[in-house]
């Protein structure tokens, strides 16, 4: 079976409301191309329908691929569930909710036909709430600081891939990643375009507040030690300061007397409970790391297929859904 030019990758999960229309939109724009293509629908572990839709779209559309995970593991772990099954020349990823208009993608494959390794894409009028945008805003700042790839949107996932940056990033086995990063750190080449962002018509955001801050600490944690750097640097001013307060101390003593010092027990308790909030930040950042580093050492698989359905998938498997 000839290989197509470009794969569609899209994690889905609880988004039957916006199926139906992502399905339309995406052949509507990908047709008029005139290449070969494929469309790669993840599921990941949806249990509002999405699912049988997708076994639907599977079986009325040869370009249509379904694989579905047998439980929930987040979006990253989806996309590299279909990446791992795409072909294409070119691989874009797309998320299900239409906030991204698919109409956008053959403007990623022209931009990917000049050459470059990686297209990004910067969300115009964002609709998102006003906590996402400055949360999204901080985040990106500080993640070119620390990976020194310096573009502006990294939060969105309508971006396009060539296939050698694809292969590249499944040769890495860690568990906790982020792909427009992990992409960047084998790119050649990149460039980053504005695309429109519409407002979520159906479903509700699979983010809340506490995953949204979940997600940009995995984000800074899992691709840089940027954050012990920063405590290591934090932890050096506060040692300078504590001693040069110490020798103010000192001075001081011997200037009012000892009864000044007695009095001044309060700040130097002050002090101590700084210092030791400080170093249970330290320790809570390197369990963090090691924390990591023993999930990956175990090298556990990041997703369990269930089933892949679709005209062109070669086989489907249909597995146990109570095998782990």
């Amino acid at each position: 079976m000839k290989e197509p030019d470009i794969s569609i990758v899209i994690p889905v999960y609880n988004e039957r409301e916006n199926l139906p229309e992502l399905v339309d939109r995406c052949l509507s724009a990908l047709k008029p191309i005139g290449r070969s293509f494929e469309i790669i629908l993840v599921d990941d572990g949806s249990r509002d329908g999405s699912r049988e839709l997708i076994r639907h779209a599977a079986d009325h559309h040869p370009e249509i691929v379904g694989i579905l995970l047998n439980r929930n593991y987040g979006q990253h772990p989806a996309v590299f569930a279909g990446l791992e099954h795409s072909s294409g020349h070119i691989v874009v990823t797309l998320d299900a909710d239409l906030q991204n208009p698919p109409e956008e993608i053959p403007r990623l494959v022209a931009e990917m036909d000049r050459g470059v390794d990686v297209v990004g894409t910067v969300r115009q009028n964002r609709q998102d709430s006003l906590f996402r945008r400055g949360a999204s805003s901080v985040i990106n700042r500080l993640v070119r600081q620390a990976t020194g790839v310096m573009m502006t949107d990294y939060g969105c996932m309508l971006r396009a891939y060539r296939r050698p940056i694809i292969q590249a990033m499944l040769q890495c086995r860690e568990r906790s990643t982020f792909i427009p990063i992990l992409a960047n750190s084998f790119a050649g080449s990149t460039v980053e375009i504005p695309v429109n962002h519409a407002s979520r018509e159906h479903g509700e955001s699979k983010y809340s507040f506490f995953k949204l801050i979940s997600l940009q600490f995995d984000l800074l944690t899992s691709m840089s030690t940027y954050p012990l750097r920063l405590l290591s640097l934090i932890g050096s001013v506060i040692a300078a300061g504590g001693i040069g307060f110490g020798l103010l101390l000192i001075v001081l003593r011997f200037v009012w007397g000892s009864q000044w010092a007695a009095e001044g027990i309060f700040t130097l308790f002050a002090i101590l409970f700084f210092f030791i909030g400080a170093q249970f930040v330290g320790m809570g950042l390197l369990g963090e790391y090691l924390g990591r580093i023993y999930h990956d050492v175990r090298e556990r698989p990041r997703f369990f297929i269930q089933e892949i359905t679709g005209a062109n998938c070669g086989s489907q498997t249909d597995l146990d859904d109570t095998k782990e």
